[in-house]
């Protein structure tokens, strides 16, 4: 039965092809033996599949009627396999995770390492967007966890604070030395270009709470649409980036950036896993709350 199928394939692919030259590039098999097993399968059926002449072959009777047969178990073959693949694959466990691109790069893959060393048959998927649409898709159940920065109100979710983080302003000291240069004694508030995160981000938000409450205004803000684009633009001399001082704590200690003084600092804030409340106890999402798993927030 191996061997027809095997025939049956060759003779499908050369009557799709109508050319024995072609079917050989297409199926890795030298042009007589592919003729060879058109004889055979002619032999075996006793009857003659093809017309041959210079250009080519063209199907008899009997090889249009095979032809469309074979074509037909052809497709129930390819549909049997694909059906076992798909169960299969509903069989796998899936974690659906969320977090920004940020959070992504400098927290997250260091904790996915353990889990997928402890977990390695899980497939995980990562989406990368802000906290509040982190938080969205945890509502509309398009993901199972989230890495998030604290927001003011999680009412039905469960979050386990993993680190605690502060945001600062940052330069370089040649940025510094510039602006003195160009506007003597004027404050650095007033003459250098501020760069932020958009508006929708939550730690541009913190900021700008923190920034209102001690009557700190800036005159020239430049928004970037992530943090790492805010510390390369901040190397390259472009402006003062607010950003999380732990992601920039190798710069500051190699003095590539400085930190820019703006008359108060910054409280911490905290960074964490979120789940949905129902979610806490899953065997998939548990590992990542360790015991903590307490708190109705």
């Amino acid at each position: 039965m191996q061997e027809n199928l095997s025939l049956y394939h060759i003779f499908y692919t050369v009557a799709s092809t109508g050319s024995i030259s072609h079917s050989s590039r297409d199926l890795y098999i030298s042009q007589p033996a592919i003729s060879k097993a058109i004889q055979k399968l002619e032999r075996n059926l006793d009857t003659v599949l093809f017309n041959r002449n210079s250009r080519g072959v063209t199907l008899t009777p009997d090889g249009e009627l095979l032809f469309e047969k074979v074509k037909a178990a052809l497709m129930l073959l390819d549909e049997g396999e694909n059906s076992i693949r798909h169960n299969r694959s509903r069989n796998i466990p899936k974690l659906r995770l969320g977090a920004s691109s940020t959070l992504s790069k400098y927290v997250l893959l260091s904790h996915l390492k353990d889990y997928i060393d402890q977990f390695p048959h899980v497939r995980i998927t990562i989406s990368c967007q802000s906290t509040y649409q982190t938080l969205q898709l945890l509502d509309e159940e398009k993901i199972d966890l989230g890495l998030i920065g604290r927001p003011q109100k999680l009412r039905g979710y469960f979050f386990q604070p993993l680190l605690q983080i502060r945001d600062t302003f940052v330069c370089t000291e040649q940025y510094l030395q510039n602006q003195k240069k160009l506007y003597p004694g004027e404050p650095l508030l007033q003459t250098a270009t501020f760069m932020m995160l958009d508006e929708d981000n939550i730690t541009r938000q913190t900021v700008n709470t923190q920034l209102k409450d001690h009557l700190v205004e800036l005159s020239h803000i430049l928004e970037v649409t992530t943090m790492d684009l805010l510390i390369q633009f901040a190397e390259i001399g472009l402006g003062v980036a607010c950003v999380i001082r732990d992601f920039v704590e190798k710069e500051l200690e190699e003095g590539t950036l400085v930190e820019v003084p703006v008359g108060f600092s910054f409280p911490p804030r905290e960074i964490g896993f979120v789940c949905r409340q129902k979610d806490v106890d899953s065997p998939l999402i548990a590992p990542f709350f360790g015991e903590a798993a307490n708190t109705d927030l």
